[in-house]
């Protein structure tokens, strides 16, 4: 099958970057593209916005002030004992 027309479609430099990756993994341009749509418009964009929505609708919790959160920070990362 011709690529011609996925080439007109995606514009000159998104096929080449298509191609050159289909080029890489020894696979076919078509193949590249169904995954790229597969991991973009997966279904886990509804998820993940359903996680936001939830983290959104907790209850705050408390934290300290911000001398406390650097020296808890900086615990962390292993900067102070």
């Amino acid at each position: 099958m011709s690529e011609d027309w996925i080439a007109d479609l995606l514009g000159p430099e998104r096929y080449e970057r298509v191609a050159t990756l289909a080029r890489e993994r020894h696979a076919p341009v078509d193949e590249v593209i169904r995954e790229a749509i597969d991991r973009g418009l997966s279904a886990s964009a509804g998820r993940r916005a359903a996680a936001g929505a939830r983290i959104l609708a907790a209850d705050p919790m408390p934290v300290g002030g911000v001398e406390e959160l650097l020296v808890e920070l900086d615990e962390l990362r292993g900067r102070r004992a």
